[in-house]
């Protein structure tokens, strides 16, 4: 797991500098006192693809970006802590003179009418984890379509109409949500569509430049690789106590990070059909008899031929139960394009598993600044 992209900010007890050449201020009209500055955003050019926000407001500051990417050429792998991130960020901070980040060692809570919440330390707004997973070339699409058929707690799958990306979110309209946004999707796709064409117009086909990202592609394609990414936004990780760095283990984002990567562990059943569905409710110990196993195979097989079930009555919600311990939800619109009989790890043996860097990837070089 390494970390996409980091919205951090903290509130400083001493005045900022000014960085813009335009700035706001706020005055009392009758003593013409200045009660608060306010600076633009402006953005940091922090590599080949990508950029940096910097908005110093009072004497808050707020950056947001991916920090894996800054001074790189991709970010296919990045770093994997939250120092490291605010490591990068504090570096481009005081280039323009301005204080970094750090961590927090206490939390003050207001009484009275004030309920506020004041830290001496950075509070993370959102956090983006990534983790690649390596299919086997030529498995992605149906590995994508075989997922998206599965919910995430509430979040229903939605499957692009490229085949190319899924979403999980609670409308299960591929439209985020307010708390969580998650995604897997074709790294070596988005790499044709979106990096390959950038490095060529800015450097031509013939530098190193492009040349790197495109072996970069060629071992995305070679390798099947799948991008699983969660968005974890301000408001759950203010619910999940995870927003103020250095108060909380990190620990608690790999597990939550994990239970996202588990999206495919139900997908047991690879062809929608009465016999292999009732073999794998006997084979998984869900039922204990033939005729209970056909029952239960038959309302798949209603379902996928549009019957409405009334969720209401104890019976629907059993043989429902049942069918989803193997990966087949009713509750969702079936969709029969997903359930193609070739995804599974059970049936082609196409094997899931952590991708691993290549000898010659180009890491990151802003390690040595953790310690700053």
């Amino acid at each position: 797991m390494f970390i996409d992209w980091l919205t951090i900010s903290q509130e400083h007890q001493h005045d900022l500098p000014i960085v813009c050449g335009i700035f706001t201020l706020t005055v009392d009209s009758n003593t013409n006192e200045v009660l608060s500055t306010r600076q633009p955003r402006f953005k940091h050019e922090a590599s080949f693809s990508t950029s940096v926000t910097i908005h110093v407001q009072g004497r808050k500051i707020r950056v947001e970006g991916n920090p894996s990417r800054v001074g790189r050429l991709d970010n296919l792998f990045g770093f994997t802590s939250i120092e490291q991130c605010v490591s990068v960020y504090n570096s481009l901070l005081r280039d323009y003179g301005l204080p970094g980040f750090s961590r927090c060692t206490r939390l003050d809570i207001g009484h009275g009418e004030s309920s506020a919440k004041f830290v001496d330390g950075a509070k993370i707004e959102r956090i983006d984890l990534t983790t690649n997973v390596a299919l086997g070339e030529g498995n992605v699409v149906a590995y994508l379509r075989g997922i998206s058929s599965q919910r995430i707690g509430h979040s229903i799958g939605f499957l692009y109409p490229n085949g190319r990306t899924v979403a999980w979110t609670p409308k299960g309209n591929g439209k985020g949500g307010r708390l969580q946004y998650r995604k897997a999707y074709d790294k070596a796709y988005e790499m044709d569509q979106n990096t390959l064409p950038k490095f060529k117009r800015a450097f031509g086909d013939s530098s190193e430049e492009y040349k790197y990202v495109k072996r970069v592609r060629d071992y995305c394609t070679q390798e099947g690789v799948v991008r699983m990414e969660q968005e974890l936004k301000s408001e759950f990780l203010q619910r999940e106590a995870l927003c103020y760095w250095g108060l909380f283990d990190e620990r608690r984002l790999a597990e939550l990070h994990s239970e996202f990567l588990k999206i495919d562990e139900k997908l047991k059943v690879t062809a929608m059909d009465i016999v292999s569905i009732s073999e794998q409710l006997l084979a998984e110990h869900i039922v204990d008899s033939t005729r209970s196993a056909n029952t239960t195979a038959m309302y798949a097989i209603q379902w996928m031929h549009g019957q409405r079930f009334d969720f209401a009555k104890k019976q629907v919600q059993t043989h429902a139960a049942r069918l989803n311990r193997i990966g087949i939800n009713i509750r969702n619109a079936c969709d029969t394009s997903r359930f193609a009989p070739v995804f599974v790890r059970q049936c082609r043996e196409v094997t899931k598993t952590v991708l691993a860097v290549p000898a010659w990837y180009q890491r990151p070089n802003h390690l040595q600044q953790v310690a700053a």
